[in-house]
């Protein structure tokens, strides 16, 4: 009451704004609003859980002295773990399917699940380069530093899929490597507050952006080869995940042979050690849970990624991805990770809006713009007409 008292003909759109708020909100079931808590949370954990198990230190096996948990080839393993049981959710779904009355699952084309291979060699070789990176740079820029995907899968999607971008497809290009520029400036001044030196920010940063053109070429043999049999993701990520799993873990031996020097952060300096991270994992079990985080999350987050685009929208899948961003960040500064810096915040907010501009977010908001301007040269024009009137019944 106070405030329509005070608000006058203000408190009339202020209300109208709060009923839309709510309808929006009610609008979204339980099971939606679950769904989507569920892959902010998940998709969080994913990353933190992945940095969690890097800061950890443990002696390894011989007796050798204590160095930090820097795995990650076995973590790229545990992923694709993740990913793996995907394929069983999917069979248990379509068991549960198959029991109704009326089976909603339409059954997919005839396919060759090496299909699926070319797809699971670039998803293998991009994440194994990510977590490469997470040892070399922090969480909240790893994370960030993934946005610049988009670039990248314009750029293929044009020349491999013959698909015209539109201007703001492009525009939302140019803005995020604006952003990336910001983001890259942020990690420069803060290497010197961090445990990791210059030089090992920088090649981090290049190579989670590299590793983003192979995850655009990963999305572009699935679009091209993949989604035209109507595959259903849960058992597209758990077919790929099969194939990442079993052709890496496979690597991991002639891994533990392969000299990598300083590059290396093994006592052995080999390109991996998986023995000497499950001596580590014993001597220090938090490392175990790190990496179960890690496992468990990456199938969660896609079961809840697939499922909001189905029960939500893709839109929203995008905007929740784009949140889980924050999350990492808030969490590694209440951590003390990372250190705040305003960079940071600018360079994330370019990062949204260009990915905003590409994926079309723009255009719900250009729309009520120009109805409400529709409505206010309406409203103006009947104003005016109003008046003559008013003057030409004056005049008589």
């Amino acid at each position: 009451m106070a405030m329509a008292d005070r608000g006058g003909a203000s408190s009339a759109p202020l209300q109208g704004g709060r009923w839309r708020c709510r309808r929006w909100v009610m609008a979204w079931s339980r099971y939606q609003l679950g769904l989507a808590a569920l892959m902010l949370i998940t998709g969080s954990i994913n990353t933190l859980a992945a940095k969690w198990a890097d800061n950890f230190s443990a002696a390894g096996c011989g007796g050798t002295e204590e160095h930090s948990f820097q795995h990650p080839f076995l973590q790229a393993v545990g992923m694709f773990l993740g990913e793996f049981s995907c394929l069983a959710v999917f069979y248990l779904l379509l068991w549960r399917d198959r029991r109704r009355p009326e089976p909603s699952m339409a059954p997919s084309q005839p396919f060759s699940p090496l299909l699926f291979l070319p797809p699971a060699l670039c998803d293998m070789t991009g994440t194994s380069i990510m977590y490469v990176a997470l040892n070399m740079t922090s969480a909240s820029s790893f994370q960030m530093l993934r946005g610049s995907v988009i670039i990248f899968t314009g750029l293929l999607s044009v020349a491999f899929l013959g698909r015209k971008l539109e201007l703001s497809q492009w525009l939302g290009i140019l803005v995020t490597i604006v952003g990336l520029v910001v983001v890259g400036l942020a990690d420069l001044h803060s290497s010197h507050d961090q445990k990791h030196k210059l030089s090992e920010v920088i090649t981090g940063d290049l190579l989670i952006i590299m590793a983003q053109v192979i995850v655009a070429i990963q999305m572009v043999l699935e679009e091209k080869f993949v989604y035209k049999h109507d595959v259903h993701p849960l058992r597209a990520v758990g077919t790929e995940g099969f194939f990442g799993f079993i052709i890496l873990a496979l690597l991991l031996i002639p891994m533990y042979y392969i000299p990598a020097g300083s590059f290396s952060g093994n006592p052995r300096q080999v390109l991996e050690d998986a023995l000497d991270a499950f001596c580590q994992i014993g001597r220090q079990p938090l490392i175990a849970l790190a990496l179960l985080g890690n496992i468990s999350s990456i199938a969660f987050f896609n079961f809840a990624g697939i499922s909001v685009t189905k029960e939500i929208s893709a839109t929203t899948r995008m905007v929740l991805d784009s949140l889980r961003t924050v999350v990492i960040w808030a969490v590694s500064l209440a951590l003390g990770w990372e250190l705040f810096h305003g960079l940071q915040i600018l360079g994330f907010a370019i990062l949204l809006l260009g990915a905003a501009l590409y994926n079309g977010l723009h255009r719900p908001v250009l729309t009520r713009l120009t109805r409400r301007g529709a409505d206010g040269s309406e409203a103006e024009r009947e104003g005016l007409l109003h008046a003559e009137n008013a003057a030409i019944n004056s005049e008589r």
